[in-house]
């Protein structure tokens, strides 16, 4: 058992952060297992977005990620499942709120460029090419 504070307080989030992370990969056993006894779309996406989420929090490295991932879409291939491709609709307010934002609750992100256009009056001079060496003739 340690001794110093600060090590207590290292073994205590130590603890915590192995009962998170074990809830996180137990999530995406459930859900790889899941979608393998009964290959559908819907279970392909779930099992996909765990992984997802691992590599998110650091507990699968990148290519592991995607080997499981190209193992599970293999999985599919075979079974016939497609992953289905949702498009979101725009709807006639919202396609207005798009067009027409209220000015006041708009924030411009103003850059460097914008505040000395501003200031000057001018527009920035941009900068003269670079010249070769003349060369010996």
């Amino acid at each position: 058992m340690p001794i110093i504070k600060s090590a207590i307080k290292r073994a205590k989030q130590a603890i915590k952060r192995h009962e998170r992370n074990v809830v996180t990969k137990r999530d995406v056993k459930d859900a790889t297992r899941a979608f393998i006894a009964k290959p559908t779309a819907k279970g392909l996406s779930a099992a996909q977005s765990e992984i997802d989420t691992a590599v998110k929090k650091n507990l699968i490295q990148k290519n592991t990620a995607a080997r499981r991932k190209s193992q599970l879409s293999k999985i599919a291939k075979n079974a016939g499942v497609k992953l289905e491709t949702t498009k979101k609709a725009v709807t006639k307010t919202a396609a207005k709120t798009i067009v027409k934002p209220k000015a006041k609750s708009v924030a411009k992100k103003v850059t460097k460029s914008a505040v000395q256009r501003t200031v000057s009056k001018k527009p920035l001079a941009k900068k003269a090419p670079a010249k070769k060496p003349a060369t010996k003739k």
